[in-house]
């Protein structure tokens, strides 16, 4: 939702409505005045409750003059946000909460914080009751309206995410070259009909014909369009942090890989193979041999994992790939699916996309040095992991480390070989 910067800012010129909220933040010395944790808890759950929507934390709502947060407050405003959704909303939400800056009249930079929150599969309690955005405000929800959300959520969380339909998104959005690669030539019936079979369309509750969250995902130029965070955002560091470094450029290279998640996959490859340094390595019969950083093959299966298993009705969040001259780390968002854990993930299967790890698995892979592995994208056998682990610990001598970050996102890192001036 509001993809863009520009976006926003267009947004808040024009006001709040059903899908924008703008609150101010006052502080009392060091305490948070307001908007209250149980305002807040309140606003987020409208919106989940709804078609979803953004809260601005530092915009005045009458004004709508964007008059920031002091720097030093961020952290104990995000920590009330949190609790809100945490302890104040039953179920709890997870929203992308995102620091960014805006300008004020002068054109000054001015910290505010970002709350999206996506149309929940789950109907949510906050301080004010069960409520709704309506217009620019949130109300109670009427007794037989809330009857009736309750059943269609019940309904809709038996459909995988990336089943359901995308609102306000036609069949014409898709490219009829890209989703005509999974249907079988000699088909007969309806366009709609073929990608039903897929799960690339469905039909929404007025029953017309619309594209899955899969079908945009794969058949599509723009999946970000409709899906805000469909993209991976790499970057290529200097050194190994990611902060500026005196007045020499801290980032090498930085790219927003789009498209059809196959081609992002293929796309983040090229950028690790473009960016990553190949150092040369004495054999011990005599000879050298070449030593990159990073095996790509282990590179492969670790971004297709993170396009294939990711949480897509996170709207706003985004894969991300951020490449170090010591390590690679990969951000994926969401959960882990089921009961899994990062201990878990080398001997267990789970899948939250069953479309998309099905559609993954009929793309032959457009790589010369990675389909020698194998034919196609997917693989559905679980062999993925152990490659990820096994082929980076033996080029590397370390093994690589899953961690999971505040519930709501996994991080791999990668580690580095070690380069010739280091053996």
């Amino acid at each position: 939702m509001f993809g863009t910067r520009s976006e926003l800012l267009e947004k808040i010129r024009l006001g709040e409505d059903g899908f924008l909220e703008l609150k101010e933040v006052r502080f009392a010395g060091d305490k948070i005045r307001g908007p209250s944790r149980g305002d807040l808890a309140d606003e987020m759950a409208a919106f989940a409750n709804s078609a979803g929507g953004a809260l601005v934390l530092g915009v005045e709502d009458k004004s709508r003059e964007v008059v920031g947060v002091p720097l030093e407050k961020l952290d104990a405003l995000e920590s009330l946000v949190r609790e809100a959704c945490e302890q104040s909303i039953k179920p709890p939400l997870a929203p992308t909460i995102e620091r960014m800056t805006l300008p004020d009249t002068g054109d000054n930079e001015q910290p505010v914080i970002r709350i999206d929150v996506s149309r929940s599969l789950f109907v949510h309690q906050s301080p004010g009751g069960y409520m709704q955005r309506v217009g620019s405000s949130k109300r109670p929800i009427p007794p037989d309206q809330l009857a009736r959300l309750f059943q269609q959520r019940s309904q809709s969380r038996l459909i995988r995410f990336d089943e359901t339909p995308v609102t306000n998104a036609v069949m014409d959005d898709l490219d009829e070259a890209l989703w005509k690669r999974f249907v079988p030539s000699q088909h007969h019936s309806s366009p709609e009909t073929a990608l039903d079979k897929l799960a690339m369309s469905a039909r929404d509750d007025q029953e017309v014909w619309r594209p899955t969250v899969a079908g945009f995902l794969m058949a599509s130029h723009e999946p970000q369009r409709f899906l805000p965070g469909a993209f991976i955002q790499a970057v290529a560091y200097q050194g190994t942090r990611a902060l500026p470094q005196a007045e020499k450029a801290y980032q090498r290279d930085a790219q927003d890989i789009t498209g059809p998640l196959d081609r992002q996959i293929l796309g983040a490859c090229d950028f690790v193979r473009k960016n990553m340094q190949v150092a040369a390595r004495k054999r011990s019969a005599g000879g050298r041999e070449d030593l990159p950083q990073f095996d790509l093959l282990a590179i492969f299966e670790a971004v297709t994992n993170a396009v294939a298993h990711r949480d897509y009705s996170m709207g706003g969040s985004k894969i991300r790939l951020r490449l170090f001259d010591d390590r690679l780390e990969l951000y994926s968002p969401g959960m882990l699916p089921n009961t899994m854990t990062p201990e878990s993930l080398p001997y267990r299967q789970a899948a939250r996309n069953e479309a998309l790890t099905s559609l993954l698995a009929r793309c032959p892979i457009e790589d010369d040095a990675l389909s020698a592995h194998r034919q196609h994208i997917m693989d559905k056998r679980g062999e993925g992991v152990p490659i990820i682990l096994e082929m980076s610990e033996r080029l590397s001598g370390k093994r690589p480390e899953y961690q999971l970050s505040d519930e709501s996102e996994l991080k791999l890192t990668i580690y580095s070989a070690q380069t010739e001036s280091e053996l």
